[in-house]
């Protein structure tokens, strides 16, 4: 797909960010838990409080990838403290990467997985690294197909339910 534009989301665009969050992790994970999670997780996680802290935080990103003025996608990335698990000031984790279900298949996750490790060499990093939910299979081989390798695991709660998440990294060469 051409004519893709990546968009530093600032707080003006937290209304989109907000829209484009929900619907990209209800298009992603609905199917795979229960309506009162989902609806919890929605609320919580994409709640304009939570997402004015996270833009309002120096240490993380948000990204949006535009077709034709259009958001279809958009990644998280966070650095130092504000990573959620390794904190390290050598890595960078890539919280979120969603596309909109009817533009997968297009390389617009790999255009904001490319934003992420052009990012990753700008702050000279030793590695990037983030969690993945076992059971979403197409994102786990999208990230082995960027040479990223399993080296853990962590719990991630949606609602109620206690999910497991691999956690994977790359090392990249400054």
């Amino acid at each position: 797909m051409q004519n893709i534009a990546i968009k530093r989301v600032t707080l003006d665009d937290i209304t989109v960010l907000q829209k484009i969050g929900r619907e990209t992790f209800f298009e992603t994970f609905s199917n795979s838990n229960s309506e009162e999670n989902m609806q919890q997780y929605l609320e919580d996680g994409f709640s304009v409080k939570k997402l004015t802290e996270e833009l309002g935080n120096r240490n993380s990103e948000f990204y949006f990838a535009v077709h034709d003025e259009y958001v279809i996608g958009y990644l998280k990335l966070n650095y130092g403290r504000s990573q959620t698990e390794l904190k390290n000031e050598a890595s960078l984790e890539i919280e979120r990467i969603y596309v909109l279900q009817k533009y997968q298949g297009k390389k617009i996750g790999q255009i904001l997985y490319e934003k992420a490790i052009q990012i990753a060499h700008d702050k000279q990093v030793k590695y990037v690294w983030l969690g993945v939910w076992e059971q979403n299979l197409r994102a786990i081989n999208f990230y082995k197909k960027n040479d990223f390798i399993e080296f853990d695991k962590h719990i991630f709660k949606l609602g109620n339910d206690a999910q497991t998440d691999i956690m994977m990294k790359k090392n990249i060469t400054i």
